[in-house]
Parts: structure tokens; sequence; C-alpha cells
């Protein structure tokens, strides 16, 4: 059980939808780290943002990329 309840569909804002629409299109499923993160929407737009600009950086190549990614996901003991 989580210590902190995500923001459900019912309680989104017209914002954090838009956000959860994004998720579901790219993943099948609003994942669960963005809806603690519609809590706080300096923290959603920030995430976002980082996201938007990884996604679209073509200085190294997509694998480099995705390794990167999970050797910092080992090194901050991220869970998935």
């Amino acid at each position: 059980m989580p210590r902190i309840e995500g923001v459900s569909d019912a309680q989104a804002g017209a914002i954090q939808r838009l956000f959860f629409r994004a998720s579901k299109r790219m993943s099948g499923a609003v994942i669960e780290p963005l809806r603690l993160m519609a809590h706080s929407s300096g923290v959603m737009w920030a995430v976002g943002l980082f996201e938007t600009a990884f996604r679209r950086a073509h200085a190294v190549e997509p694998t480099l990329k995705d390794l990167a990614s999970l050797k910092v996901s080992t090194l901050v003991g991220c869970p998935f």
C-alpha cells in the first residue's frame, strides 16, 4: 500500500488529465509516479518538460540514452 494516494481520474484537473492522457498514449496506462506528482503541478510540469527534452535529444544514440537511463535508475534505487 502506498504511503501517499495518487490523484484519481475523478480528482484530476484539466492539466492533470492532459498529462494522464499523454501517459496513457505512451505507456498504455497512467503510471503511478505521475499520479503522485499530480499533487504538485510544479513538479509535474518540471518532470514533463524534462521527459520531453530527453526524448527529443538527438545528440546521443537512442541505445546509449536507454543505457544511461537504466544506470541512473539503478543508482537512485528506482523500483521500476
